[in-house]
């Protein structure tokens, strides 16, 4: 009589399972990450004691060595919004134009796809340098426009540039459509970010411009101030050597820098961080994880 009851309720069992067929499953989403979907909200730290990172993906990179200090997710290949004006810089740099001469921001630089907010109305004239400079600093697009706008043969043709010099990189899982980075289509990973930071490093050029705190730009009649859109580096607590921020909606917030941190210069890439301080945040809670963990080590 008790076996009989055993095997009538492991049919019953067994039907509910066939009846049901979701329930036996188990689906891992964690590779799965469609563009502005927030998979950081997500905490998969398998690696990283007593480190939890909200980005939903990061690599801190050893600068001199190559070696993975913190991976999550490296490889998905995402929107990088502002991010991208660091090849905007790059291929304006190798051009070696004239950085004094004037160039005249245009109808055609206004943002007609987001209508984000442009401190430089139209017919404002500057120097390709403070364009330049703006356009890394506080992440300026219609100065970045402006720049790839003026290039010689124009537009589409900085654009194909700014695509081969990311092949020339070896950067493969990275393109541009536009230099300013309101396009969605502008997309990279964390691993080949970090090699675009690493290549950046080299301009001096970005390097100043990018961690610039402030600046006072003549703009006609008017002088006005520019502020540095990552506030850590007005932060005496980091050494900061190059920095880019980046934000649409399909991308999220975003954050490179070249940093030295436990005395290690490092390559810090933070993409789509769900909230307007979570990439802060992650790049405090690397800092102080590194100093505790790895200091000792380098």
């Amino acid at each position: 009589m008790k076996h009989r009851c055993i095997v009538t309720l492991s049919i019953l069992f067994m039907s509910f399972i066939l009846a049901f067929p979701g329930i036996a499953e188990y689906s891992d989403t964690s590779s799965i990450h469609p563009p502005g979907n927030h998979f950081s909200t997500i905490s998969l730290e398998p690696s990283y004691p007593h480190l939890s990172l909200r980005s939903a993906s990061v690599l801190v990179e050893d600068q001199q060595t190559g070696e993975y200090l913190i991976e999550k997710r490296p490889d998905l290949i995402v929107p990088i919004a502002s991010i991208t004006k660091l090849m905007t810089a790059m291929v304006i740099l190798d051009a070696e134009l004239n950085l004094n001469e004037k160039i005249t921001i245009t109808a055609a630089d206004v943002d007609k796809i987001r209508h984000s907010h442009s401190r430089l109305p139209v017919n404002t004239s500057l120097s390709r340098n403070d364009a330049l400079l703006l356009a890394l600093m506080s992440s300026e697009n219609r100065a970045a426009h402006a720049l790839a706008r003026t290039y010689p043969r124009g537009l589409n043709a900085f654009i194909r540039a700014m695509n081969a010099k990311a092949q020339a990189l070896g950067l493969h899982e990275t393109h541009f459509a536009d230099p300013t980075g309101l396009s969605s289509e502008n997309v990279s990973s964390a691993r080949d970010l970090a090699r675009m930071v690493n290549a950046a490093y080299e301009y001096d050029l970005i390097r100043r411009y990018s961690t610039r705190k402030e600046s006072f730009i003549r703009l006609g009649k008017r002088t006005l101030r520019f502020c540095n859109t990552n506030h850590l580096v007005r932060n005496p607590r980091w050494q900061i050597g190059l920095s880019k921020t980046g934000y649409i909606d399909e991308a999220g917030r975003c954050l490179v820098m070249q940093s030295k941190v436990a005395e290690r210069p490092v390559l810090i890439v933070l993409l789509d961080a769900d909230g307007k301080m979570t990439r802060y945040g992650d790049a405090n809670r690397i800092k102080k994880w590194m100093e505790e963990s790895l200091a000792g080590n380098s």
